[in-house]
């Protein structure tokens, strides 16, 4: 498994949220399975059944955050280069052809969050915006066309 880049906000999330599944959620399954076998035949126990499915869905998740806590690289913004735009800058960007702006923090895939502004650093937005300066005019592939923007400001 490659590297996860997170922030230290980013780790205490999926170190909570890893947490939670161990020692609220783990315990709660089993107690659901343990109920469902006491209810008698298991062949026919659909209960049984979905607390079993439940239950291997949710190890898998712990797995995969146990990997993910295990592969993360904290990256921290107190030496931030903003003279380009990089991973855990703030960039505003202008669509050429709408005259639209709009400010994006750009952030690891595990803490992008739309709403918040906040876009992963694997987006085709981001991807085209790495590296770049203010004044640049970068060319994207989006879903909707081809979309040229126009950096105004890099900032933390």
């Amino acid at each position: 498994m490659a590297a996860s880049y997170v922030t230290e906000e980013g780790l205490k999330k999926l170190k909570d949220e890893l947490q939670q599944l161990k020692t609220k959620d783990r315990p709660s399954i089993s107690k659901q399975i343990a109920e469902a076998r006491d209810k008698g035949d298991l062949s026919e126990n659909a209960e049984y059944d979905a607390a079993k499915e439940a239950q291997g869905m949710l190890e898998m998740r712990i797995s995969k955050l146990e990997a993910t806590v295990r592969n993360s690289k904290v990256v921290g913004n107190t030496n931030l280069d903003t003279s380009k735009v990089a991973i855990l800058t703030k960039v505003k960007i202008k669509n050429t052809a709408s005259g639209k702006t709009m400010t994006y923090h750009i952030v690891p895939e595990t803490e992008a969050n739309l709403k918040e502004g906040k876009i992963s650093v694997d987006s085709p937005i981001a991807k085209g915006l790495l590296g770049k300066k203010v004044k640049d005019k970068v060319e994207v592939q989006a879903p909707a066309g081809k979309l040229v923007f126009e950096i105004i400001e890099i900032g933390k």
